[in-house]
């Protein structure tokens, strides 16, 4: 797919990240990730939740290294189907591929995966945010009142 540039107006340089960039994330499922921590009670597998968490940490790993300093990302939209459950104490592992990006937008397919089998599958989309310091400052004043 070539080359894909996102610019951002306050950046001084053009972001640049090729379609199909990758990267993995994993651990370890502990008990406080599971379904039954969340109050599912009796269901001691990894929690849904904590699967959309490995998948957008997969994401951002792509876009990490290529961000300012003061950016950051964060996910806007999540398409997923757990496919399967995963016990306490085994390995779960996430991979992001880049398929798409608009301007500050960037579409990601995303898969996870535990020692036997795929977990889960999907879509999900990270909006580059050019200054966090900013964009957590006005988060926090909804709070003040």
């Amino acid at each position: 797919m070539g080359l894909l540039s996102a610019r951002h107006p306050r950046y001084k340089l053009p972001m640049e990240i090729e379609a199909g960039a990758t990267a993995e994330v994993g651990y370890t499922v502990a008990e406080e990730q599971t379904a039954h921590a969340m109050g599912n009670r009796g269901v001691h597998v990894f929690a849904t939740p904590f699967v959309v968490g490995l998948l957008e940490n997969a994401a951002g790993a792509v876009l990490q290294p290529h961000l300012p300093a003061v950016a950051g990302t964060v996910g806007t939209m999540v398409e997923m189907k757990h496919l399967a459950a995963t016990p306490v104490g085994m390995m779960v592992r996430a991979k992001a591929t880049l398929l798409e990006t608009d301007g500050r937008r960037f579409l990601f397919a995303v898969e996870a995966w535990d020692e036997k089998e795929k977990i889960a599958e999907g879509r999900h989309e990270r909006f580059v945010v050019s200054d966090m310091a900013k964009f957590l400052g006005r988060a926090l004043k909804k709070a003040g009142g």
